[in-house]
This record gives structure tokens, C-alpha cells and sequence, in this order.
């Protein structure tokens, strides 16, 4: 097995450079956690290409990149998956250290666990301190998700045991299925990068930007010939008062 490590970087659609005629469009930094095997690098993948596949190698960590529109604004979103199995009690020290670089790289936060896995849903209490650890004075989003839960006959979580924990942490808490439901999966993703856009008080702030022209440079042929008329002797003189 390959040691677990934050890493390795894979862009799955590299960002191309804007022109500085253009509004860049913002950073949007996002970070999927939880256990192995409850779906985390199959939720990503579903969002970003609307296809579902069900299987992967274990990873050790890697980023995704893309552009996407949120309500209309162009937002340059990076999601880093992360390496499951992660336990943040009984850890070795460059474990916890990679994944506490990663939570303070991120702005927001999805906590995955699976609803067939009891275990999983165990693991959310300490990745959720361990993410206020790390940023004690931020308000960073963090919705938790129950994942399969299309699989029912295998249910291990309940929902209310979802909706409490979420409850008791804060948190925003969306039970769904991955691979059959896509719009579900894309309403979680839209909606944490909402939560960090209004923490960069974004909302309403780029709209305006975005509609308003950038400024013309300064035509000198027009200056020119502005400047002649108002030199010019047929320019009548303003009429005094009096």
C-alpha cells in the first residue's frame, strides 16, 4: 500500500490564463474529507464531468481544477480530495500534518461519510474539530454529506443520526446519492461555493463588476480635435449678465 500523502496533483481541466483585459475570476478553494471508500473522489468527478464511476484506486491526495459559473459568476474552483482511512486520533504526526496543510489551504469543507458505513459517520466529529483546530477564528463553511443512499437495504446511519450530528457541529447536513442523482451532488458542491463566495463578499459586488465596460484608453486623435474647437475664434463667447 502507498503511503498516505497530500501531495499529488492531478487537473483534471487546467485553468487557462486570462487576458488582463478581463475580470479574473475568483479563487474558490474546497475540500472533500471522510473516511475511505464512502465516494468522496466519485462525488468530485460527478460534479465536474456529470459522470458517475464507481470504483477508484486509493489516492493520496489530489486536485482538481475548473472553471464554473455559480449564479452567473466565473469562479476558478480547485478541490483537493483527500486520502481516506485518515484517522485524526491515532495518526503518525506527518499524516495530521499534511491534512492540517490541506484544511488550512481550504475555505470550505465537505465532510463525507457513507450511510452503509458506521464507522464513517464516526469520523466526521474529529475531522470537524480538527477543521476549527485549524482555523479557530473562521467561519469557513462546512456542509456534512451522508453518501449512497441509494443503498438502502445496506443503510447502517440513519438520517436523523445525520441531521443531529449537523445539528450539534453547526452544519449544513444533505443526505444523497451519487451515482443517481447528479443534481443533488451539483447542489452541494454550488451551494458550499455560495457560502465561501459570501464570505469573500462576493455576492452582488462582482455582479456589479462584471457588467460595468472596462475604461477606454484616451483617444488622442479626438483630444486633439477637441481641443482645436475650443481654441477656435468661432466659438461664441458666453453672453455676460448685467
Amino acid at each position: 500500500m502507498r503511503p498516505l500523502s497530500m501531495s499529488g496533483h492531478f487537473l483534471l481541466s487546467p485553468i487557462p490564463e486570462s487576458s488582463s483585459d478581463c475580470l479574473l475570476p475568483k479563487d474558490i478553494k474546497l475540500a472533500v474529507l471522510g473516511a475511505g471508500r464512502v465516494g468522496k473522489s466519485a462525488m468530485i468527478v460527478r460534479f465536474l464531468t456529470k459522470r458517475f464511476i464507481g470504483d477508484y484506486e486509493p489516492n493520496t491526495g489530489k486536485l482538481y481544477s475548473r472553471l464554473v459559473y455559480v449564479e452567473g459568476d466565473q469562479l476558478s474552483l480547485q478541490i483537493q480530495d483527500t486520502p481516506g482511512g485518515i484517522q485524526i486520533q491515532d495518526s503518525l504526526p506527518q499524516v495530521v500534518d499534511s491534512l492540517s496543510k490541506c484544511v488550512q489551504w481550504a475555505e470550505g469543507f465537505l465532510l463525507v461519510y457513507s450511510i452503509t458505513d458506521y464507522d464513517s459517520y464516526l469520523s466526521i466529529r474529529p475531522l470537524y474539530q480538527h477543521i476549527r483546530k485549524v482555523h479557530p477564528d473562521s467561519k469557513a463553511p462546512v456542509i456534512i454529506v451522508g453518501n449512497k443512499g441509494d443503498l438502502l437495504h445496506a443503510r447502517q446511519v440513519q438520517t436523523q443520526d445525520g441531521i443531529q450530528l449537523a445539528n450539534e457541529l453547526g452544519s449544513l447536513f444533505l443526505e444523497i446519492s451519487t451515482s443517481e442523482n447528479y443534481e443533488d451532488v451539483c447542489d452541494v458542491f454550488q451551494h458550499l461555493c455560495k457560502e465561501v463566495s459570501k464570505m469573500h463578499g462576493l455576492s452582488g459586488e462582482r455582479r456589479r463588476a462584471s457588467i460595468i465596460p472596462r475604461p477606454r484608453s484616451p483617444n488622442m486623435q479626438d483630444l486633439k480635435r477637441r481641443f482645436k474647437q475650443a481654441l477656435s475664434p468661432k466659438v461664441k463667447a458666453p453672453t455676460a449678465l448685467g
